[in-house]
């Protein structure tokens, strides 16, 4: 039984969960409406059944209330400003950003396969390769007593 199966999460779920808090954080990036309409709208529209919903709602709205201080936190680790990154990968920055930050029961290492497999999937080419990058050095800063530093 793996870690995850012990405390009870649906690994797959939160898999899905993830992906589509990719595209709702990528929608409000890129549209003038709150995170709210957001939230409403994906479960108007996608098939939430199969994803953590909870989750899902957890990280659109903790990226959303704490985006400057994960921002903040980036930036240290971007080769630019953090507005100039790409969306799609902007926003697999901030998911993972947050799930480093608040959600300690993530392991770092789930934090960027997750990252890496979602940026792989709606991202450019080599897109995860950056993110990668970027939130294992960020882990190193927020997850440095897990990473062994």
């Amino acid at each position: 039984m793996s870690g995850a199966q012990a405390r009870g999460v649906d690994a797959a779920a939160r898999s899905r969960a993830r992906r589509r808090a990719l595209q709702g954080i990528y929608a409000w990036q890129l549209g003038e409406q709150g995170m709210d309409k957001v939230i409403a709208q994906f479960r108007e529209e996608q098939d939430m059944k199969v994803a953590d919903l909870e989750y899902f709602e957890d990280l659109l709205n903790g990226v959303a209330a704490h985006c400057d201080e994960l921002d903040k936190g980036l930036a240290p680790h971007l080769d630019r400003d953090v507005e100039q990154v790409d969306p799609i990968e902007r926003a697999a920055l901030r998911l993972g950003a947050y799930e480093l930050k608040y959600r300690l029961d993530v392991p770092y290492r789930v934090v960027l396969n997750e990252a890496v497999e979602t940026t792989k999937r709606f991202g450019a080419e080599h897109g995860h390769t950056y993110v990668n990058g970027v939130l294992d050095k960020l882990a190193s800063d927020w997850r440095a007593v897990e990473k062994g530093l």
